[in-house]
């Protein structure tokens, strides 16, 4: 073992990209995944600013460009599914030059291959316990195998098993809702359309990226208690209009549904000895600030880089990683908290005042200024970092 051997626990997005970033500073990374293969699955994405600029340095913006989602609408409808409003994607999401939209499981699956030749991965095992030394981290997996790493870095979400390992049990940040996502076959016939229905403290969504894509169904409630589980969908979105009832038929048979809190993670420090957080088990700003996947990329470029400037130093590199990213990852929670509020929208006025301008705004001269004005805090989160140059090593 020598100071460049790096375990990462978790293969979603946060993992590979930081295992790309290593290995091409002259690392050996390890990357150890609980799932048997590479999930599939997930929602769409997006990738947007200082991330768009991580991604042209890692040499992979053309091939995620290229599974783009490239949504061409988004329709608002009444109970009885009648019209409201159909808006232009990319007008009303704010999306500026590169910014990127795509499905997670497209992303994860171009990082993994820009890795699998290079990276050791270890699917179908997980880290049971960590003893951190002088001179490296004993690492026991669910296996009963053992090694030994100069470094270990959580990159295993918002419920992060390494995070509890490393700091113990940290309190998630509740924001007041609950979010299910689930596939459906599209018997909507929605090509790349995302369609909203909303009621007083519920939003019900669903969109297809093409004709043969199944479609994508999100459900979204207020609620107080975190520890809620899937089996209250039905009696909270009971009675709902548009083709709500067909949806909860289809989700008592789905396989793969992703059920959680609207949740933060807010810690005090990134890492403890040799151990260290990335992504969203460092600073999840939950689904509703749509940055964690940017805020992920970000994160993984900064820590690739500090690791390899710091001539095997990993506390001053450590440091370093998180003096960087932690004021833009402030800044993005906050954001997460504002929109997490507007997923939800509150009593019938304000839900009237949201559907009357949808419904005007495609009509308006100014339109483009209005939604300028609106996405302007999200562009300047995705921006609010400054990303340094990092000498890359040469590796075979």
């Amino acid at each position: 073992m020598t100071h460049r051997d790096v375990l990462i626990s978790g293969a979603g997005l946060a993992g590979p990209a930081l295992a790309h970033q290593l290995h091409r500073h002259g690392f050996r990374p390890t990357v150890v995944e609980r799932a048997p293969a590479l999930r599939d699955g997930g929602y769409k994405v997006d990738i947007r600013g200082a991330a768009t600029e991580v991604l042209k340095q890692m040499g992979l913006f053309t091939a995620v460009r290229a599974v783009d989602t490239g949504m061409r609408h988004v329709t608002y409808v009444r109970r009885d599914g009648r019209r409201i409003a159909r808006l232009d994607a990319d007008l009303l999401m704010g999306r500026r030059g590169d910014d990127l939209e795509v499905m997670r499981t497209d992303l994860t699956r171009i990082l993994y291959d820009a890795t699998a030749t290079d990276v050791e991965y270890v699917f179908g095992d997980a880290i049971a316990t960590m003893t951190d030394g002088p001179d490296g981290v004993d690492v026991t997996f669910a296996s009963g195998a053992t090694r030994r790493f100069a470094l270990v870095v959580g990159a295993d979400g918002l419920h992060s098993a390494t995070r509890r390992l490393a700091l113990g049990e940290v309190p998630l940040r509740h924001l007041g809702a609950h979010i299910a996502i689930f596939d459906v076959p599209d018997e909507l016939g929605l090509d790349r359309e995302e369609v909203f229905y909303t009621e007083p403290g519920r939003m019900v969504f669903a969109y297809s990226t093409g004709p043969t894509a199944p479609a994508k169904v999100g459900m979204v409630f207020a609620s107080d208690d975190p520890s809620l589980g899937r089996e209250v969908l039905a009696d909270r979105f009971a009675g709902l209009g548009w083709q709500v009832p067909r949806f909860l038929e289809l989700l008592r048979d789905a396989d793969d549904v992703y059920f959680d809190a609207l949740s933060q993670v807010a810690l005090p420090r990134y890492s403890a000895g040799r151990v260290v957080l990335l992504g969203d088990a460092a600073h999840c700003p939950s689904p509703a600030a749509g940055q964690g996947t940017s805020m992920a990329l970000v994160g993984a470029y900064l820590l690739a880089g500090e690791l390899a400037g710091a001539a095997g130093e990993h506390r001053a590199a450590f440091d370093r990683y998180e003096a960087r990213l932690r004021p833009y990852a402030e800044r993005n929670l906050a954001f997460g908290v504002k929109m997490a509020g507007d997923m939800v929208p509150g009593g019938r006025l304000s839900l009237a005042v949201r559907h009357y301008g949808m419904r005007t705004l495609k009509y308006n001269p100014f339109a483009r200024q209005i939604v300028e004005k609106v996405t302007r805090p999200l562009h300047e989160l995705a921006n609010a970092i400054e990303l340094p140059s990092y000498p890359m090593a040469s590796v075979g």
